[in-house]
């Protein structure tokens, strides 16, 4: 089968900023001065803890940059008094961007679906400590040991990554294909059972280390399908976008079109245009979204109005060992920033991101072919943040500098104006 478009690898977090990965080279097609187009509702600009809103400074953010390698951005900052929303001008159309488009959302996908299974458990429908091979026999390889569902959700799994062994597509490949479409069982099969015949490897032992990866999230989602008997979109759509009214959010299906307004994503090919790769068709675990949307969701999460309390802590809780200390990570390629270095960062469909402040965030990147982006918000809801860039490179794997410099806008109080003499 062809290559998938998203080949999702893990997030290595840098300290000052929500995500930060090392990326290929790529064309800095942002160029001089900041283009932005930014809408700001200030009720009073009460520091929250650390966070004073400077709205300035994150219309500065907002804005494309030199070297972004970023078609157009968008983000979202909140606090109990304060919103602020803005967003570039489009680096190829010259069009400004709505702060409320919609945009691919990647992985962030992951806390949705981690929120329908949780809710199952609750509900009885199924057990976090049962294995993928009760509820889908013959679907892992007899020589894969017991995985749970917890281990799927909490990236303990040990599962090989999606299509391992297959070449990393070139960029004309991933815009040929940007309009296929990939069943669950197109993704799961296809990596599980490569066409030369091999079993890939467990990475480990299940529950022995964390190793963020996406292939175990796609199992979980058959695993939704099984225990309901319904469709992985029917569950989301019926459990969290319908309930909080995320009127702008919906799971694709391989519906190729993209609401408006959109913020555009593109992919530069091998003669250096600019391809608009924004209506895609993707996998069956796909979601379009808004900042708006994005922020309802995660302030709902947080705030206990979609899951109890037992099953809400799965979410924040990264996994221990035998002895009770925290799991380590299976190397250094995440997992690898502040005062617990090394060690798991991952609870349930959410990450932990520890600023230099000693702030802690917990929320989800997401990347598709031509989208990288967030969604993140202190455990208490004084913070929250939502960025979405429209990508101009074929590396979706690279941290977009708008993720950088918003966090170091409210790290920075704002700066009283000195009093006239």
């Amino acid at each position: 089968m062809n290559a998938f478009k998203r080949r999702l690898t893990p997030l290595a977090l840098a300290a000052a900023a929500l995500v930060a990965t090392t990326a290929a080279a790529a064309p800095a097609l942002a160029t001089g001065a900041p283009a932005v187009h930014a809408a700001a509702t200030t009720q009073s600009a009460v520091p929250i803890g650390a966070f004073g809103l400077d709205t300035a400074a994150l219309d500065t953010a907002v804005g494309l940059h030199p070297g972004d390698r970023a078609g157009g951005q968008l983000a979202r900052v909140s606090t109990p008094d304060q919103i602020w929303r803005g967003s570039s001008s489009d680096a190829f159309t010259g069009r400004p961007i709505s702060p409320d488009a919609h945009f691919h959302v990647g992985s962030i996908s992951k806390a949705f679906e981690a929120t329908v299974v949780l809710q199952l458990a609750a509900e009885g429908k199924l057990d976090l400590d049962q294995t993928v091979q009760y509820y889908l026999p013959g679907l892992l390889p007899d020589s894969y040991q017991p995985i749970t569902v917890k281990q799927l959700l909490n990236h303990t799994s040990g599962l090989p990554d999606m299509q391992a062994g297959i070449p990393n597509p070139t960029t004309d490949q991933l815009i040929a294909e940007h309009l296929d479409y990939f069943t669950l069982d197109d993704v799961i099969h296809s990596s599980l059972h490569p066409a030369d015949g091999s079993t890939p490897p467990l990475h480990f032992t299940p529950g022995s280390k964390q190793e963020y990866g996406s292939l175990g999230y796609r199992i979980a989602a058959k695993i939704i399908e099984q225990v309901t008997g319904n469709s992985f979109g029917d569950e989301v759509t019926s459990r969290v976008i319908r309930p909080l009214h995320l009127n702008h959010t919906s799971v694709t299906e391989g519906d190729t079109r993209m609401p408006r307004p959109a913020l555009h994503g593109y992919a530069i090919d091998s003669t250096g245009r600019p391809v608009d790769v924004s209506e895609q068709g993707d996998d069956a675990t796909a979601i379009i979204s808004t900042a708006p949307d994005l922020d309802r969701f995660i302030s709902a999460l947080f705030s206990g109005r979609l899951l109890a309390p037992e099953q809400l802590n799965e979410m924040f809780a990264a996994p221990l060992d035998s002895t009770g200390n925290p799991l380590r990570y299976a190397d250094g390629s995440d997992c690898d920033t502040g005062p617990a270095k090394g060690t798991a960062c991952y609870g349930a469909g959410l990450k932990s991101v520890t600023l230099p402040d000693g702030t802690v965030l917990w929320g989800k990147t997401g990347h598709d072919i031509g989208y990288a982006s967030g969604v993140f918000a202190t455990r208490d809801l004084k913070l929250r943040t939502v960025y979405a860039v429209g990508t101009s490179t074929a590396d979706n794997g690279g941290s977009p500098a708008v993720a950088n410099r918003l966090i170091a806008a409210l790290l920075t109080p704002p700066q009283a104006a000195t009093p006239a003499h």
